[in-house]
């Protein structure tokens, strides 16, 4: 996926990217359910998305329609605030009725490889999704991969055992699987974020870069991260 494939949408802050990014996600909710009787959300990890989650909770949604999943999550125990789907939890999902039966936190207390054996049988069989949530990292990571690390072609979910920031184990989404979306959403928020959002734009071997969906791209970005 090279920028040139990409529509990029500039905002002045970081709040006006979080509010697009919830309408954004309350309008495709609209149409999966309207047209397929539900909605497929990836949830990403990071402080940009955690605005967007503060924002769902006070709206109004059909969320008995909703199925959730992760892009990737950080193995530690279950109750463990550095989770993706604890700070999720906390800020948004347990305030909406979303049944219990449709939460798919990644089981990643097992550890990197049954965890990722466990979801890649889980989520096979409900591609595609109908939007994945990615951020972008300050050294050019998303989800759990990381640049310089290698990515394999034919897995839907990968275990990974030397993430470079802790902790080290970790698993993520592939590229095939977040790519099986009718919807990709990136944020990218922060001044620290702009070297990263600089080089995957002049064509870096980011593991962002490795996407491709037959599905509509955007990605959502402040005027701190591009430098305006």
């Amino acid at each position: 996926m090279t920028a040139t494939h990409l529509a990029f949408q500039q905002f002045a802050s970081a709040e006006q990217v979080a509010e697009a990014a919830t309408q954004r996600i309350l309008t495709a909710a609209t149409h999966a359910i309207a047209t397929r009787g539900r909605f497929q959300i990836v949830l990403a990890g990071g402080r940009t998305p955690l605005a967007v989650y503060q924002r769902l909770a006070t709206h109004a949604a059909d969320w008995a329609h909703w199925h959730i999943f992760f892009g990737d999550e950080r193995c530690v125990p279950v109750p463990d605030a550095a989770r993706n789907s604890v700070a999720a939890q906390r800020v948004w999902l347990d305030q909406v009725p979303i049944p219990p039966q449709q939460m798919h936190p990644i089981p990643a207390e097992l550890g990197a490889m049954p965890a990722a054996a466990r979801y890649a049988e889980l989520i096979s069989e409900r591609l595609p999704f109908d939007l994945v949530l990615l951020g972008l990292g300050e050294d050019g990571h998303t989800g759990s991969l990381f640049p310089g690390h290698a990515i394999p072609d034919a897995a839907l979910v990968m275990p990974v055992t030397n993430a470079p920031k802790p902790p080290a184990e970790r698993v993520s989404l592939t590229p095939m699987a977040l790519g099986a979306s009718a919807y990709l959403l990136i944020l990218v928020t922060g001044r620290d974020k702009r070297e990263a959002l600089q080089r995957w734009r002049a064509g870096a071997a980011l593991p962002i870069a490795r996407l491709v969906s037959a599905g509509r791209i955007e990605v959502l970005v402040d005027a701190e991260a591009a430098g305006a």
